[in-house]
């Protein structure tokens, strides 16, 4: 992989070569490769064909994770947000003790590696919320809960230049990766002033199915608004929103 530059930036191929632009910039790679029918049948590239496996089946468990939060990652996820997602589904597949390689899966797994994922590297929830919270998943009734005792916002929350207000989220989701289906609650604060005066209790309960065997999580978030003039303006875009996987229940 090769930079351009220069003022005229190209796109496309021109004999060996393409260039192409991404968040890096703009690019040029030779083509090249190995042929795709040898990787799928030559025993030489068996390994490969077990990676390529378990990498895509990661990504179809990031994919049915992220549409299961959805309604939150809206206002909180970076832009790579897919691709570390990804990874460390690559990792959850990997601690599966049980399957041979290239069938290891999230169910056999440790789902429980997800706990503490950011979904937006820009704002962490570790560096931004210091207000305690209690994270509660209780698997028969199919509570999934998050408590915080009443706070002082502006002790409490670090909050982005310009914030006036800001707002609690939350959700639950169940998900089934052999499906790809998910059952999904999600909850909010109304949007609250950032100053001194502390807080009221919050509570945030998202119920999923009962008796679920099923893994189960519990997504904990905060999003900044700037008031101007009697309207609230969602800070930078949610930019600095953080949104992190605080409890996970694998269910095995």
């Amino acid at each position: 992989m090769a930079r351009q530059k220069g003022i005229i930036k190209l796109k496309g191929t021109i004999g060996d070569i393409t260039f192409y632009k991404t968040k890096d910039g703009h690019l040029a790679r030779e083509k090249g490769g190995i042929d795709a029918s040898r990787i799928a049948s030559d025993p030489a590239f068996q390994r490969t064909r077990e990676n390529g496996s378990e990498f895509g089946r990661a990504g179809k468990a990031g994919k049915i994770l992220r549409t299961a939060f959805r309604a939150l990652l809206l206002n909180s996820a970076d832009s790579r947000m897919v691709s570390r997602l990804t990874q460390q589904m690559v990792k959850v597949i990997q601690a599966d003790t049980t399957s041979v390689r290239g069938l290891r899966n999230i169910i056999d797994g440790e789902a429980e590696l997800l706990a503490g994922f950011e979904f937006n590297i820009g704002g962490k929830l570790g560096t931004t919320l210091f207000a305690p919270f209690v994270a509660t998943i209780n698997r028969v009734t199919g509570d999934i809960i998050v408590d915080l005792a009443s706070f002082v916002p502006s002790n409490m929350i670090a909050a982005p230049s310009g914030t006036t207000h800001y707002k609690v989220i939350s959700a639950g989701a169940e998900i089934d990766f052999e499906a790809e289906t998910f059952v999904a609650t999600n909850s909010e604060t109304a949007i609250l002033p950032w100053d001194i005066n502390p807080s009221v209790a919050i509570n945030h309960s998202n119920p999923v199915t009962p008796a679920s065997t099923k893994p189960l999580f519990l997504a904990l978030g905060v999003e900044f608004y700037q008031e101007v003039n009697g309207q609230m303006y969602a800070l930078k875009n949610g930019s600095y929103n953080p949104l992190s996987i605080v409890k996970v229940d694998s269910g095995v």
